[in-house]
């Protein structure tokens, strides 16, 4: 008979997280709850020596680091974690979208974002029965610039992080900014 171990603490954490933004992401603009607030349960879920990562925090490169995926620049990571939207436009521009062949390149950018407050938006797409209206705390120029950037299949996946609250995006959701 095989036995299996039960989950320590840190893998249970780990398996919540993933779960969450899993649900995030096939419901966009459902507001699901992290383990743990912040960034750095995210990067303990979905980072590995496989990837390559970048974050605008210095304890949070550290701990991409420890994982022993690669520290690149915002052009080259598969995931960019950012403590702020506001002043990182030099690092979005140059985001990976992925191509017409492989829409799957595009990178995901993480980020802390106030939910509740800010731009209102209406969601459509795959995920969403009709439309979801919803206000996020993004700089002005933030969705023009992914309108900008991303033809569908092409673009970037979004996980939103409000304290322990994580609201995702896919590449293929329509934001209307109301």
């Amino acid at each position: 008979m095989l036995t299996v171990a039960p989950p320590d603490a840190a893998e249970a954490r780990c398996n919540a997280t993933f779960e969450a933004l899993m649900w995030s992401m096939a419901r966009p603009g459902d507001v699901r709850e992290l383990p743990e607030a912040g960034l750095t349960s995210i990067v303990e879920a979905l980072i590995d020596r496989e990837c390559v990562a970048y974050a605008d925090s210095p304890d949070l490169s550290r701990q991409i680091a420890d994982t022993g995926a690669v520290l690149g620049d915002p052009a080259t990571a598969d995931h960019l974690f950012l403590d702020r939207l506001e002043g990182a436009s030099d690092a979005l521009a140059g985001i990976r979208c992925g191509s017409a062949l492989y829409p799957d390149d595009g990178a995901t950018l993480v980020a802390q974002v106030a939910h509740g407050s800010g731009q209102r938006l209406r969601l459509t797409g795959p995920g969403i029965d009709g439309a979801r209206d919803m206000a996020l705390a993004l700089p002005a120029e933030f969705w023009a610039m992914r309108e900008q950037l991303c033809a569908y299949p092409e673009g970037f996946d979004l996980l939103l992080v409000d304290g322990r609250s994580v609201i995702g995006i896919p590449r293929s959701t329509q934001i209307e900014v109301l």
